[in-house]
């Protein structure tokens, strides 16, 4: 039996992967009794690089066709692997950590230079890539699904609307947005709330389509766009959102983040954080999402964020945790990314498509059976700040849904119907 085979026999408790060797040799391990995936290697070295690094090498030799899977899908075989034990069972047998160390890992400096080309790795490959499988709005972070059947798109309205709840807005207060993508959450407060915004990003691509869509709807004076690192910011803002933007602080700066947060809050200020996170304690970044999708990323544990906010004086004012919403997301955009393969290879290439083909598919793994998940906090600087119950959100998330997708035609009807909506909770 290969090494490789002994390994599937000890992590699986239910289903069975057959292998087959370049010579054409097959052979089934695990228990059975479930899923039966077929996986193919192409070339004799696959097994042994597999086994000294499964957690890069199963990427990368996925992408480069080295190892293909039959009978079944990459997501249906790392269902098998990671699905095996789920995280909250207790501990299981590790795939392997690699050769990299705890203090290197911790102390990878982030700095704005090193940030921008970070982003720019992820971010500036093109905008029809994220055409294709995001939602209208291009909203490429968690949705919020009020209920496991409604569409990508409404789950996505549904989030901003979760989001903005919190933020407990007023009208004409201003508010920024770290990391505002291409501007959907920052037109949307601006339209549901009578708010203006400020949105920065390190994407050019991404700042050139925020600033076309704001002119679009008519409200450029209202609803900023700059391509700018937090840390370079002055001023102060009643609210700050941030959506899908601390995952690339790094662990080293998350105090760092959070005391130029606290600077550029008003002293009765809200802020609304909405990030990946690890249940339990912090882990090591996945080293393939690390070296080809998002270099630089961390992960952060609940208690890291509360630990960095302490030391700032930045009071906790709600937490949440999205379980299983990121793995409903993720579902429907590798749905969709499978559904536009031809349209991928015309953009790219087949080892592109296989590249994100399975780092959508771990991504469902980690958050339905790993340690991943969604954390949504709100921060104040004076306990004050805020009401002393959470009625205000269920009532102001009642609003904001009722304006729906659409934007109104012109920006002078939008304004009206969003003062009138955004009125201060009592």
């Amino acid at each position: 039996m290969s090494l490789i085979g002994r390994f599937i026999d000890q992590i699986l408790p239910v289903g069975s992967i057959t292998l087959v060797q370049p010579d054409g040799s097959r052979q089934t391990y695990g228990p059975g009794g479930g899923k039966h995936v077929t996986v193919r290697f192409h070339d004799k070295r696959v097994g042994l690089e597999l086994f000294r690094n499964p957690r890069l090498r199963m990427g990368e030799l996925y992408m480069n066709g080295r190892i293909t899977v039959e009978n079944g899908t990459i997501l249906d075989l790392l269902e098998l692997i990671v699905g095996a034990k789920p995280w909250e069972q207790g501990k299981r047998k590790a795939l392997g950590k690699g050769k990299s160390k705890w203090l290197k890992r911790f102390f990878r400096r982030n700095d704005p230079r090193k940030s921008r080309h970070n982003v720019a790795h992820h971010y500036d490959i093109g905008n029809q890539l994220y055409e294709l499988f995001l939602d209208r709005d291009l909203q490429y972070s968690c949705a919020y699904f009020t209920d496991i059947t409604n569409t990508l798109e409404q789950a996505q309205e549904d989030k901003k609307a979760h989001i903005a709840a919190k933020l407990f807005l007023k009208p004409g207060q201003k508010v920024l947005d770290i990391g505002c993508g291409w501007g959907g959450m920052a037109l949307y407060l601006n339209r549901v709330a009578d708010v203006e915004v400020l949105g920065i990003t390190l994407s050019e691509e991404q700042l050139k389509v925020a600033r076309r869509r704001a002119k679009e709807a008519g409200v450029s004076d209202r609803v900023r766009f700059e391509l700018i690192d937090y840390r370079h910011l002055d001023g102060r803002f009643d609210r700050i959102v941030s959506v899908g933007m601390f995952e690339h602080v790094g662990a080293a700066h998350y105090e760092e983040f959070y005391a130029k947060c606290r600077e550029l809050l008003t002293d009765d200020g809200v802020m609304l954080l909405h990030t990946i996170g690890k249940l339990g304690g912090a882990g090591q970044p996945d080293p393939f999402t690390d070296k080809w999708i998002f270099p630089g990323y961390h992960l952060p544990s609940l208690s890291q964020m509360c630990s960095a906010t302490e030391k700032v004086k930045m009071i906790v004012g709600d937490v949440e945790t999205l379980r299983l919403h990121y793995a409903y997301t993720l579902r429907e955009w590798l749905r969709r990314f499978t559904d536009a393969r031809e349209k991928v290879l015309k953009l790219y290439d087949e080892r592109f498509f296989r590249m994100w083909e399975f780092y959508l598919a771990g991504g469902i793994v980690m958050f339905e059976s790993g340690a991943a998940c969604n954390y949504q906090v709100q921060y104040i600087r004076d306990r004050n700040a805020v009401p002393i119950t959470r009625d205000y959100m269920a009532e102001a998330e009642a609003r904001y849904r009722e304006f729906g997708p659409q934007p109104a035609k012109k920006a002078a009807v939008r304004k009206t119907r969003a003062a009138k909506a955004a009125e201060p909770a009592k």
